[in-house]
């Protein structure tokens, strides 16, 4: 800038200075009217807001509900205003008991999340608790707790704090009948099954839906051995905080890359900070079912412990999560002699779905919203009749259970449990055909490559997408049928009805080059290659039932070995239960594979002790031949039953 221009500004700028200073004077000027009300010296957020609730139609209680020794877990209690003589309805939960009523509205059907709406009438106290040492209760907080015991010397455990926490409900809630009754979804549904090991008296009924009973059989950590390793983010989410954690970072959007290129699960999850986390290193130490795994059992201990509490046992068709718990505690109790306060409920649901709508199941449409149908017609009466004493309808039968084809629930008087079931063999046959006669020729085979494995979606397969998770057990399976790695036996178009009750057994003879390795059972049924009602389904196939067995596992769960290679062996393994009728016109189709990626870890196909921390030069290419012939008749023993024989 030159000098005279320079001189110009600075003249222009004295002058805007002559022309504001008056404006500043004024305002200076002014202070002197300051009063002082004015003047806030403290914090403008009070030490103890109280919002005004004339016009609420309930009473929420925040409390600190002290255990047997001494530590106060946070229980958050919503009464009905002017109440005298109410239920309670208990929920513990690792998930933040004041989220359960995370709307404030006036309303108590408003105020809570959408699993408890339909109990929100002002007919029932509700009750959430954070578990020991999650959000606001004190206390260790350690995942899925063992009961007092070898694997845990306090004394304390979640029966003896449910038993703690309904007792003071009982003696401190003045607007209750004394009555209690629990419920509770997946972890929350293991609190109640925990509760029955030695329930308070004033638990009157308990409604475990989904619930954790066996992590490594078939619930949310492993299925027969191989890891669900998608749940890596569970376990940083659960256990790196006492609130909510933080899920792992993603480098890629496609979690087939991100797991594939970390190698083992243990190397993604060591690389993510997991050595930090106590129960990682006692989870990874594990990878058989050893002690660690047997005591923790609920299906045994509920057992060893039966109680007299009327309990439902609710479990979804199609629960991506947890699928083994609920059917594998109903079946111990009623083998051991006590089902008769307990019963089972199988629905057309997702994980928890039961707790939400239930028009649909992914592109499967039900005639009605089949959650909200059997919560007001069947469950919350059913709680009724035990905690306020009102009739029931009709008993509750051992077993009801959803026919996802014929669309209607079905009742059973005499459910089997799988060690009773008749099953008839659908035989591999040559030329990839699937079908009820004995079979002839040797085998097929594939080459199984942990460098290509299997997805269990098409990718890309994203990290957060809860749709897609819901509902992945019901996703068309013509995305895999193509590849050289699946096999997919089918029958010929069938004429009659086929229909099964039961659990079906997956029972193949395999031979493999390597020295370990996974197999993969889907059961599928394939619709017509054309539907004028619903386009969409036309050549659709639909699993009704799949899982996924680690072949060191053959002969003990507690005690793997290496698979000898070029030696034909049996695998032998149930599948989730089906109440299904494959319809004429369509057809039956067994797949068989050997890896369900990224939800399984990948199996090295050669042995190694932990398969948690394989090393990059264990991944080997096996070829797997299934044999059909002289060398094992492979086959899904299926639970067929004619309408004559049919339970219900």
């Amino acid at each position: 800038m030159k000098k005279t221009a320079l001189a110009s500004a600075l003249v222009s700028l004295a002058g805007l200075v002559c022309v504001v200073s008056p404006a500043l004077r004024a305002q200076n000027a002014d202070a002197s009217k300051i009063t002082p009300d004015m003047i806030q010296t403290a914090s403008d957020i009070p030490a103890d807001w109280k919002q005004p609730q004339g016009g609420f139609d309930y009473v929420k209680r925040d409390v600190m509900i002290p255990m047997r020794d001494g530590v106060k877990l946070h229980t958050v209690i919503m009464i009905p205003k002017n109440a005298h003589g109410l239920p309670m309805l208990l929920e513990r939960t690792p998930y933040d008991a004041s989220g359960m009523a995370p709307n404030n509205s006036p309303h108590m059907a408003d105020a809570v999340w959408s699993g408890d709406k339909d109990w929100a009438d002002g007919s029932t106290i509700l009750v959430w608790q954070d578990i020991r040492g999650k959000y606001g209760s004190e206390g260790k907080y350690i995942m899925t707790r063992p009961p007092v015991g070898p694997l845990n010397p306090t004394t304390t455990d979640d029966t003896t704090d449910a038993w703690d926490t309904i007792d003071w409900l009982v003696k401190n809630t003045k607007e209750s009948n004394g009555n209690v009754g629990m419920i509770g979804s997946s972890y929350d549904g293991w609190t109640v099954a925990m509760a029955l090991l030695h329930p308070h008296p004033a638990l009157k009924a308990a409604a475990p839906e989904s619930p954790m009973i066996d992590g490594w059989m078939g619930d949310d950590w492993y299925h027969y051995g191989a890891l669900r390793q998608i749940n890596l983010d569970y376990f940083s989410g659960q256990t790196s905080k006492q609130g909510e954690g933080q899920t792992i970072p993603r480098d890629s959007y496609d979690d087939y890359s991100n797991f594939l290129d970390a190698g083992s699960a243990g190397a993604y999850a060591e690389a993510n900070g997991f050595k930090q986390l106590p129960w990682w290193n006692r989870f990874s130490a594990h990878p058989a079912y050893d002690a660690f795994w047997q005591n923790q059992a609920l299906d045994k201990l509920l057992v060893a412990h039966p109680s007299n509490v009327p309990t439902l046992w609710l479990q979804g068709l199609w629960d991506q999560e947890d699928i083994y718990g609920a059917v594998h505690a109903w079946e111990a109790l009623k083998t051991a002699g006590h089902g008769s306060n307990n019963h089972l409920v199988m629905g057309p649901w997702w994980h928890s779905q039961i707790n939400r709508d239930g028009w649909n199941m992914g592109p499967l449409k039900w005639p009605g919203n089949t959650t909200a149908q059997f919560r007001r017609s069947v469950m919350i009466p059913w709680f009724n009749h035990y905690l306020r004493g009102t009739p029931l309808a009709k008993p509750l039968p051992e077993a009801m259970i959803y026919n996802p084809t014929e669309q209607h629930w079905d009742d059973f008087t005499d459910w089997k449990v799988a060690s009773k079931q008749s099953l008839t063999p659908l035989y591999l046959q040559a030329d990839k055909g699937l079908g009820f006669e004995p079979p002839s020729g040797s085998g097929d085979s594939y080459v199984a490559d942990p460098a290509k494995p299997v997805p269990y979606l098409p990718r890309p397969i994203p990290a957060k997408n809860e749709d897609a998770w819901r509902t992945w057990l019901v996703h068309d399976q013509r995305f895999v049928v193509d590849r050289p790695d699946v096999l997919s036996y089918t029958t010929p178009v069938l004429s009659k009805t086929v229909r099964l009750e039961g659990a079906p057994i997956a029972d193949l003879f395999a031979s493999t080059t390597g020295t370990d390795g996974d197999f993969v059972v889907k059961l599928i049924d394939v619709y017509p290659g054309s539907d004028p009602n619903d386009p969409a389904m036309g050549g659709y196939e639909l699993p009704i039932s799949l899982d996924i067995f680690r072949g060191r596992y053959r002969k003990s769960f507690a005690e793997p070995s290496p698979i000898p290679a070029n030696q034909v062996q049996e695998y032998k393994f149930r599948l989730p239960t089906v109440n299904y009728a494959f319809k004429p016109g369509h057809r039956i189709m067994v797949q068989i594979q050997s890896s369900l990626f990224p939800l399984y870890d990948r199996n090295p196909q050669t042995y190694v002790p932990n398969i948690l921390f394989a090393k990059p030069s264990d991944y080997q290419k096996a070829t797997v031949t299934i044999e059909h012939g002289a060398d094992g008749r492979s086959a899904v023993l299926l639970p067929v039953v004619s309408d004559a024989a049919s339970g219900h």
